[in-house]
Order: C-alpha cells, then sequence, then structure tokens
C-alpha cells in the first residue's frame, strides 16, 4: 500500500521554553499530569456534549484548520482521530508556505507498532523541529539565526493501517542552547504521539546517524543503556530517498517490551 503524500499540523516547543516532566513516559499507558495538562491546552471542551474542538491551526491562514473530533471526556476513552482531523498540507513541511524553505530537503517515515510488532493505526503523530539554520519560530527562541519565511517547523499526520506514516520536510540545524559551556543540540525532531485515550500521550526525539554533537548531548545522554539510545537514531534509507529530489530517513516506534522506543522523561 502507498503511503499518501498529504499533510497535517501541529504544535511548538522547543528545548527552551520546555521542561521535560517528572516521571517515564512509556508505551501509551499513562503520561504525567503536565502531559495530560498540555493535550487540555489544546482542547476546547463543551460542557453541553461529550465532543471537543481540536485546535490545529500553523499557519493562522487556514480555516480548515479547526476541525471537529469526537473525543470522550475521560481518559480512557478517546479521542478518536480521523482523516478529517488534520489538514491536508501538514505532513510535508515543505508545502506549508508559497515558497520553498532553505535546507537540505528530507523524507523521515516509519512505522508505529507494539511490542509484538503489530501494527498501531490511526495514531495522530506530531513534529516539530528547527530551521536549516537552528532556529524554532518560536518567541522563546532567542537563537541568532535567521528564521525562515517558508518554514513553520511544525506537522502532523496519522499512521495508515500498517503502521506507517511519512513526513517531508528540511533537516534541521544544531543550535547553542546554554545547558553548560559550549553547549549544543544536535540535529533532532521532536516526536509526540497520541494514543486511544486523553492521558495516553508519549514524546520523543529522533537524532541522524554520525552526528558528532550525540556524545556530549545531556538529553541524549541521560539514556543510560547504548542500545537504547541507538533507537532514537534514524536509519538512512535509500529505499525511502527520492532520486534528485530528497534523502530518506527510517524511524519506527516500537511501544513497549525490550526493545521499545525511549520517550522523554
Amino acid at each position: 500500500m502507498q503511503l499518501s503524500n498529504d499533510c497535517r499540523s501541529g504544535d511548538v516547543r522547543t528545548d527552551r521554553a520546555y521542561r521535560h516532566d517528572e516521571g517515564r513516559l512509556s508505551a501509551y499507558p499513562c503520561a504525567p499530569a503536565s502531559a495530560f495538562i498540555t493535550l487540555l491546552a489544546f482542547l476546547r471542551l463543551c460542557p453541553s456534549t461529550v465532543h471537543a474542538q481540536l485546535i490545529v491551526d500553523c499557519s493562522g491562514s487556514n480555516p480548515s484548520a479547526y476541525p471537529t473530533i469526537n473525543a470522550a471526556l475521560s481518559e480512557i476513552t478517546g479521542p478518536v482521530f480521523s482523516k478529517e482531523t488534520v489538514d491536508v498540507k501538514a505532513c510535508d513541511l515543505t508545502r506549508q508556505h508559497p515558497g520553498e524553505p532553505l535546507g537540505e530537503r528530507i523524507v523521515v517515515s516509519g512505522r508505529v507498532v507494539d511490542e509484538d510488532r503489530r501494527p498501531v493505526a490511526n495514531t495522530l503523530i506530531e513534529i516539530w523541529q528547527a530551521n536549516a539554520a537552528g532556529r524554532y519560530l518560536h518567541d522563546g527562541d532567542q537563537h541568532n539565526a535567521p528564521l525562515d519565511p517558508n518554514f513553520t517547523g511544525v506537522g502532523r499526520t496519522l499512521t495508515d493501517s500498517e503502521g506507517r506514516y511519512r513526513f517531508v520536510t528540511v533537516k534541521p540545524g544544531e543550535y547553542p542552547w546554554a545547558n553548560h559551556y559550549n553547549a549544543w543540540r544536535p540535529a533532532h525532531i521532536h516526536f509526540s504521539l497520541f494514543g486511544p485515550a486523553f492521558a495516553t500521550r508519549v514524546v520523543t526525539q529522533m537524532y541522524f546517524p554520525g552526528d558528532p554533537l550525540l556524545p556530549f548531548d545531556p538529553i541524549a545522554q541521560s539514556i543510560p543503556n547504548e542500545r537504547a539510545r541507538q533507537r532514537l537514531v534514524a536509519r538512512f534509507a535509500l529505499s525511502l530517498s527520492e532520486p534528485e529530489w530528497a534523502l530518506g530517513y527510517r524511524f519506527d516506534f516500537v511501544l513497549r517490551g525490550r526493545e521499545a522506543t525511549p520517550m522523554d522523561a
């Protein structure tokens, strides 16, 4: 089955503006309270019904970016995401503006599976990232690097029946983050996965193979197990690359078990 090139949009957060939650997020069980509050911040709850409206606007110019979705007001059921939940351009971050963004175009694709490698369909995946110069479109980011008027840095999509997803974007740049002397974050993309309930959201980061900054990054190195750390590094995939257009990277999510993808803690 061929994945569609349709796209969707999501939220913005940066390492400088976002503190990691206390406690460990694991495979779609229950997230810390702050993650639950983050989700509620996106929901305008209607007291007269058991539905919610998900705010998805990235550009501020798309009236269809306010889709209504069914969401039972419980941590056990809902929200239920469908193709109508997402904007048609949001999984291709290079087509969200009139011009093309600067930087190296890349394809990031993979699967979301459980501990038995069974696909997890209809998972809402959101990404946010810096632009090619290492700058987020966020008031909290004052890094002395240029913004790109043709790059917002956020996207979203749903997994298909085989748990597959696909984004087109540009490779993010490294940036200083003042955690310690001469501290730089390696190039990375933030991922958020929403499970079948309000409290089942997990967040992680994807790194790129061969990045020389990885051994010096305290966030990546906070994972003590080397094999587990390597699960956060995407694999170059020639099969996902498109000739004369974009290199491809594969990044899979395993939600439980010994081979689970490490999540932000």
